[in-house]
């Protein structure tokens, strides 16, 4: 078969949702598994690979396990050029970047300006072909990154529904989880983590407003870098709410998640946010295994109590982190924990509604939908297809909202920011003099319920979400071979820092695990 045929079967193959009952078929050993950034630069500066070698395996592994085998359907659309673009790269005599010829994948709400389209899972978005690449993959292309596809999500990344089921799109269908095949991945960037934990792709994408990188992250054994706010542009992503959105770097190791932070984050002119950023930053630089010892950690038992085996998870990673020099503050508590969460839903409201008809508006008189009004109208007119699930009542309740200078808006603003920074994060901090915070990222993955929707337990994502602050997440260890992770949150900017931490704990517990595209009942949990 042809290169650009395989292709083109392979993107077909992957739009149709799979569940397949049974036994699930394991796909062979795959060489490339768990090679990180460095692996696969050392074996390109060694001459045993090349960026086109590299990305053909990526791609047959694709196949196998995405499409063929496991079909866990975690890539909506795979680049037609990735190959052709892969040779380019091998074409250059001297090897530039940590990233030079590594795969990428990235979420389907962010602009290539190449063949492939934006979409955010919707239908209604088929056919909308960015006239160029959002910053960060401008700035991963400039790094060397060879970007091979786009990954399913949670459909206009989580927020048409209150009762969605993360992972599904109506032009993607459902992403399955590599670690137990029935159930979620978690959302929104679900394509993304799921794809990265299975080894499909070297590093990967993902976009968070309020718990889509850190979530899917946690249930795919992952580590993922919500940034600061501003630290990773937003220009040329599909948006959901503008005071919480970013993307950021969705890896098995703390090592790749720094270096894919050092190649996207930087100053945009397009994107006023980035002006807050001070200088460029190399964040390979802060991964010290010795980086936890003698600095005050917190422990947010504000977030813990909602599943006895992640607690019980959550107090050896505290053992660990203690092991590695750590002085534990035990507990730290926010006082306005949860005192933002209406100001919140009413803040993304807003902004949605404003923030989706300037996009929409954007891509020309042409565009069969204009604004928020014309996509919920659409969704009805597509009802088999879009809606058969769920429906979109976030969609309707964002349209009846006004103007972003209504009073009601700019209130409940000014609160999220007061109530989450300076008296929330901030605070308390400062009230036990803690470097960071500690907290459960979530609960093992759930059974995936098109019907009820999700139902996962717990999570501590809302804090730094709100604030604009960052958050990374680790993996912290197992429940019944489901694994699961912890949060470390903190400043604005500490970035670094945080970095610091997480490598100390990677280092000092290693627990992540390849998934074995199990079920629930083979990991005896039926």
């Amino acid at each position: 078969m042809k290169r650009r045929d395989f292709l083109k079967a392979t993107v077909a193959a992957a739009i149709a949702p799979q569940l397949e009952k049974g036994r699930p078929q394991q796909p062979k050993a795959f060489e490339l598994d768990e090679k990180t950034i460095a692996d696969l630069r050392k074996s390109i500066d060694d001459g045993k690979e090349t960026a086109v070698s590299i990305t053909e395996k990526y791609l047959a592994r694709i196949e196998e396990v995405d499409q063929s085998g496991p079909k866990i359907n975690s890539i909506i659309e795979l680049n037609l050029a990735a190959l052709d673009i892969a040779q380019s790269l091998d074409r250059i005599r001297r090897v530039r970047g940590p990233m030079f010829g590594i795969p990428v994948l990235i979420k389907d709400n962010i602009e290539t300006g190449d063949k492939m389209q934006t979409t955010a899972g919707s239908l209604l978005l088929e056919g909308n072909r960015a006239k160029k690449d959002a910053f960060i993959v401008n700035r991963l292309r400039q790094a060397g990154a060879v970007i091979i596809g786009k990954t399913n999500l949670s459909e206009w990344a989580n927020f048409r529904s209150t009762r969605s089921t993360s992972g599904w799109s109506g032009r993607g269908g459902l992403t399955r989880n590599p670690y137990a095949l029935d159930r979620n991945t978690s959302g929104s960037s679900s394509g993304s983590g799921a794809a990265t934990a299975a080894n499909l792709c070297c590093v990967s994408i993902g976009t968070e407003t309020d718990g889509s990188i850190v979530s899917p992250a946690t249930t795919n054994g992952l580590v993922g870098i919500k940034p600061t706010l501003g630290l990773v542009s937003r220009s040329g992503i599909i948006p959901l709410a503008h005071s919480q959105d970013t993307a950021g770097p969705m890896c098995r190791t703390v090592r790749d998640a720094a270096i894919l932070l050092t190649a996207i984050a930087g100053k945009d002119p397009s994107d006023p946010a980035t002006n807050a950023i001070k200088d460029t930053e190399n964040y390979v630089q802060y991964l010290n295994p010795s980086g936890l010892r003698g600095r005050r950690i917190g422990v947010g038992r504000q977030f813990f109590g909602f599943n006895d085996q992640v607690d019980a998870v959550m107090e050896e990673a505290i053992r660990a982190l203690k092991g590695a020099g750590a002085v534990i503050v035990d507990p730290v508590d926010m006082a306005t924990k949860g005192a933002y969460s209406d100001t919140e839903m009413e803040v993304l409201l807003y902004e949605f509604k404003a923030d989706i008809n300037k996009y929409l508006a954007g891509l020309g008189p042409n565009f069969r939908y204009r604004s928020l009004k014309d996509l919920i109208a659409g969704n009805v007119r597509m009802r088999a297809r879009e809606m058969p699930y769920f429906n979109q009542e976030l969609f309707e309740m964002a349209q009846e909202k006004g103007p972003l200078t209504d009073k009601k808006y700019r209130d409940a603003l000014a609160a999220n920011h007061r109530l989450s920074q300076r008296e929330g994060i901030d605070a308390a901090m400062d009230r036990h003099k803690v470097d960071a915070i500690i907290a459960p990222t979530g609960g093992p993955a759930w059974t995936t319920d098109l019907i009820n929707g999700d139902h996962y337990a717990g999570d501590s994502s809302t804090p730094p979400a709100v604030s604009g602050y960052p958050a990374i997440t680790v993996p912290a260890g197992f429940v019944h071979g489901l694994p699961v992770g912890i949060t470390f949150f903190g400043r604005a900017w500490s970035e670094p820092v945080l970095i610091k931490f997480a490598y100390a704990f990677e280092q000092e517990t290693k627990v992540r695990r390849a998934p074995r595209f199990m079920s629930t009942l083979e990991l005896g949990l039926g």
